[in-house]
């Protein structure tokens, strides 16, 4: 019974390629790499080290075959020391932006706190206000019974 069932096998036979014909392919791909990095030398000596980073970089699987723009893949360029501007101002990330904002606030209310002009300092004064007057009159009553209390005394003693 032939592979794959009675219907047959579907697909190809894998084909493997010969160790001469790699070893060929390569040597071809080396000799097209040192022709066109010979070239752009000789037209322009005077590009930056990074451009010539990316022709030197070794390009492992597909990459070497076809030409790839993947937007995702961001390759990262390094910046020289003169080019890096230590007094740019630092761009702050958004929770940093919403931290420092937070703090400002808070501050901006204990300040309004502190001069009574918030609805809750303004509720909390009244509050004081009433214990006070309710302690007050408590102080009051209870000068009042000793001052009665004193004078029963007396009159007992007489």
């Amino acid at each position: 019974m032939p592979r794959g069932g009675k219907k047959g096998h579907k697909g190809r036979g894998k084909q493997f390629s010969n160790p001469e014909e790699i070893d060929r392919q390569m040597r071809l791909q080396k000799e097209m790499e040192e022709k066109n990095g010979a070239e752009k030398e000789s037209s322009s000596e005077s590009e930056d080290e990074s451009s010539s980073e990316d022709e030197t970089r070794r390009r492992c699987g597909v990459d070497g075959l076809i030409e790839i723009e993947n937007p995702n893949r961001v390759t990262q360029k390094s910046k020289k020391v003169a080019e890096v501007d230590l007094d740019a101002p630092k761009e702050l990330t958004r929770r940093e932006r919403e931290e420092i904002e937070k703090q400002k606030s808070k501050e901006r209310y204990m300040k309004l706190h502190l001069e009574g002009k918030t609805e809750q300092a303004r509720a909390d004064l009244a509050r004081l206000a009433i214990i006070k007057k309710q302690r007050e009159e408590a102080a009051r009553k209870k000068e009042e019974l000793r001052k009665e209390k004193e004078a029963e005394e007396a009159k007992a003693k007489r």
